[in-house]
């Protein structure tokens, strides 16, 4: 999701990498030391950067879910920023555009969530379903403005089964089996708002 263009740090480097080995062969099928070879150091000096597996995972998912929360937030705060009337249709799609970067360049996190959430203590379980609830009600709020006849419960409902299709990106195949980036960001956008406009059709 990050638009930052400078080099990544070597405990971004690692993290990248736990997620990608977590996702593909998952949490205990990695050891350090393969984490460790993927960055060019020695397993050992993972720990100079993290205590240990368990602390690179809840890293990994409460960081994105603060990440997608504290990047919605932006998109909202913007769009007030640029009008005293903030045009809430505008502000839906800024959300969904957002959450699509996600899904098509994050995918290992999403299965990594799915997996491994569970494996999490229980302080960072509960705080990766803090965050995502504010996300959720982030959400709610926009849609209900865009779809005012919709009730909060079935506002809720949409937005969770927006959020099941734009996170179906790891099981659409392989990045070069795929129509492209461009094309691939369009067509989730238009079922994700086609995917509103159906639940606030009376």
């Amino acid at each position: 999701m990050a638009t930052r263009t400078d080099a990544p740090t070597r405990r971004e480097q690692i993290l990248k990498e736990a997620a990608r080995l977590f996702a593909e062969r998952g949490f205990h099928g990695v050891g350090v030391d393969e984490i460790g070879a993927a960055v060019g150091i020695s397993g050992p000096g993972l720990y100079r950067h993290f205590a240990g597996k368990d602390a690179m995972l809840a890293e990994l998912l409460v960081g994105i879910s603060g990440q997608l929360l504290t990047g919605a937030r932006r998109r909202v705060a913007e769009a007030e920023g640029n009008s005293p009337d903030r045009d809430a249709g505008a502000v839906l799609d800024s959300l969904i555009e957002g959450h699509i970067d996600f899904a098509l360049d994050d995918r290992p996190l999403i299965t990594l969530h799915d997996r491994e959430l569970d494996r999490l203590r229980d302080s960072d379980r509960k705080l990766v379903r803090q965050l995502q609830r504010q996300y959720v009600e982030l959400w709610v709020e926009i849609v209900r403005e865009v779809y005012p006849g919709l009730a909060e419960p079935t506002a809720r409902s949409a937005v969770h089964s927006v959020f099941g299709l734009l996170n179906s990106t790891p099981h659409l195949g392989r990045p070069g089996s795929l129509p492209g980036r461009g094309a691939t960001a369009e067509l989730l956008h238009r079922m994700a708002r086609g995917a509103f406009e159906a639940a606030g059709t009376d």
